[in-house]
């Protein structure tokens, strides 16, 4: 049974169910969750929430005839502690979580997509579960779900391009020392950025040729009408408006709608910049197959200043590693490997799974091999490029071939 309650009430191990207020103005990932330590207790009396719906049936109710909890005076978000942190999860463990989720966000964000199309009013706030839960996974281990959303389907690519960004923005924002709040705020900016593709024609969109003029025109108009959609609805965060409006501007002037430069780009818009261009380029489309990933990081690299921030760019690059996983890379002793998930201290350790010896151009047993542990004798000397060697079965070596195959892979 819900029942309202001030938050002075709120006491440990209760279930809220909601808050009241909008999402923004509370410091909490998640709208339902279980107040469990004394640290988030004090966070929420602090917060300025009036107050909120609880779940009586999934945890204690208020003490029949007990006082109300006191706010605990003078103590804020910040002096209450940080938050109690997701418990991490392994890499092969989360990217079984992260699967159903995508398929799960893929449905979300199509009907986003045909809200934009119908012309109805995009109900941001109703984003704001699937920003939780694909941050939520980000948190726990950011290499499984920024890596997954890598391979999708191509007829998936509009919708699950939203999705890549919203994970690559809340990974990017931890990167860069943000509060919960702003990282929130940035994958739901990541979500929304590409809004303006639904109402862009189709064969346009998808023209497997190279577009004439007026065509580029059209699929340049995506980024001021997705602005307007947002705008138009009245309940997207700034931030969001941003990053729809201004992901294709460059450091140097040349981007898209208003050539705008440097200093006049908000931090917000150059993370949406690299986080829109690599999922892109690493993405199959009808058109074209996608860069490798280290190779997407090197070309990206070589772009920056005049692209990309620098700052910004080389945060992106500690979130992904020099070689994000399903990257295929040369190894000293002679095999070659495909990177399977980061070493959270180093890029140049990650845990790589070796598949073939070029000594005698022959399979070999797969092994997993993590470079970071003191009794590995072997390491990483280049990346190779599939395009030579053309392994087939790269993605299933370090996502697993069930994975694959629930992303229609």
């Amino acid at each position: 049974m819900l029942k309202k309650i001030p938050v002075s009430q709120v006491r440990l191990g209760m279930h809220v169910h909601s808050l009241c207020g909008a999402w923004l103005d509370h410091p909490f990932w998640k709208t339902s969750f279980v107040i469990d330590n004394l640290a988030d207790l004090r966070k929420f009396q602090s917060s300025g929430i009036a107050a909120c719906w609880i779940d009586v049936g999934k945890g204690p109710d208020v003490a029949p005839g007990a006082p109300p909890v006191p706010v605990v005076a003078g103590v804020s978000t910040a002096a209450a502690g940080p938050p109690v942190p997701l418990r991490p999860t392994e890499f092969d463990e989360e990217v079984r979580r992260a699967t159903g989720l995508i398929d799960q966000s893929k449905q979300a964000v199509a009907a986003i997509f045909s809200q934009a199309r119908l012309g109805r009013t995009i109900d941001v706030e109703s984003c704001l579960p699937l920003v939780d839960d694909i941050a939520s996974s980000v948190w726990r281990n950011p290499g499984a779900m920024i890596s997954l959303v890598r391979l999708k389907a191509r007829d998936d690519y509009t919708c699950m391009h939203s999705v890549a960004v919203c994970a690559l923005m809340v990974a990017l924002a931890r990167q860069l020392g943000a509060d919960e709040r702003e990282t929130r705020v940035a994958g739901m900016a990541g979500l929304l950025h590409d809004l303006g593709k639904a109402v862009m024609p189709l064969d346009v969109l998808n023209k497997p040729g190279k577009l004439t003029d007026e065509e580029l025109c059209i699929v340049k108009s995506h980024a001021q009408k997705g602005f307007d959609l947002l705008q138009k609805g009245g309940a997207a965060p700034e931030a969001a408006l941003d990053v729809c409006l201004h992901h294709h501007e460059k450091v140097d002037g040349s981007g898209y709608p208003k050539g705008l430069r440097g200093e006049d780009l908000s931090t917000l818009a150059r993370m949406g910049a690299v986080c829109d261009v690599y999922d892109a380029v690493t993405s199959d489309r009808p058109y074209k197959a996608g860069w490798e990933p280290a190779e997407a990081i090197h070309n990206m690299g070589e772009w920056r200043g005049g692209h990309f921030d620098d700052r910004v760019f080389q945060a992106f690059v500690q979130c992904l590693g020099i070689y994000p996983a399903g990257s295929l890379v040369r190894m000293h002793s002679g095999r070659l490997a495909v990177v399977v998930s980061q070493h959270e201290r180093s890029l140049l350790t990650p845990v790589v799974k070796v598949f073939f010896s070029t000594r005698s151009h022959t399979h070999v047993p797969a092994e997993r091999v993590d470079l970071s542990l003191p009794a590995c004798g072997d390491r990483i000397v280049a990346r190779e490029s599939n395009a030579q060697w053309k392994f087939s079965h790269l993605d299933e070596l370090w996502a697993g071939p069930e994975t694959l195959k629930r992303l229609g892979k």
